[in-house]
């Protein structure tokens, strides 16, 4: 089932996620594969629970973007635990689309997180990998790649999605 992206100002995008307590379901597995589906069916790379309404610690990612072999990663409850290096990119989010910002992130990550059957794994990532984890987890914690922004570029953007949406044009 392909979710509805939830988008800016919706508040359950600013909150933090609860952690996942209840592993190796059948609804846990449904849900990561609904996730997957909606990302692909938005073009993303990845997809953070609170982005379709949910406030759970869960996110799935495939930095082939749908586009060829697929790579897909679930991190439930993630947490990175080493950051290397700088690196500054564009970035994106399905929750403010039509926007796009330099962003300065770590050039490595490594994240601690469950998978579906919550056992304990750890992914490593440089790059855009690394950028797409960062970003994915700064959702469940209810930071958006807004707040990497300067406050004028921040500012500029709230004020255009808020005529956006005084105009209708943002649903």
């Amino acid at each position: 089932m392909v979710y509805k992206i939830v988008k800016y100002p919706d508040p359950i995008l600013e909150q933090k996620c609860a952690p996942v307590t209840e592993f190796d379901t059948k609804e846990l597995q449904q849900l990561v594969d609904d996730m997957f589906e909606t990302m692909y069916a938005s073009k993303g790379v990845g997809l953070a629970a609170p982005q379709i309404g949910l406030s759970d610690r869960i996110t799935v990612i495939d930095c082939s973007g749908g586009e060829g072999e697929r790579q897909p990663i679930v991190l439930i409850n993630p947490e990175v635990i080493l950051k290397e290096g700088k690196q500054t990119g564009e970035e994106g989010c399905l929750s403010i689309p039509g926007f796009r910002e330099d962003v300065a992130r770590a050039k490595k990550a490594v994240v601690r997180a469950a998978n579906v059957k919550g056992e304990t794994i750890e992914v490593a990532g440089e790059d855009l990998l690394a950028r797409a984890m960062q970003h994915e987890i700064d959702h469940l914690n209810g930071i958006l790649f807004l707040s990497h922004l300067s406050p004028l570029k921040r500012d500029i953007i709230k004020r255009k999605i808020k005529k956006l949406i005084r105009e209708h044009e943002w649903s």
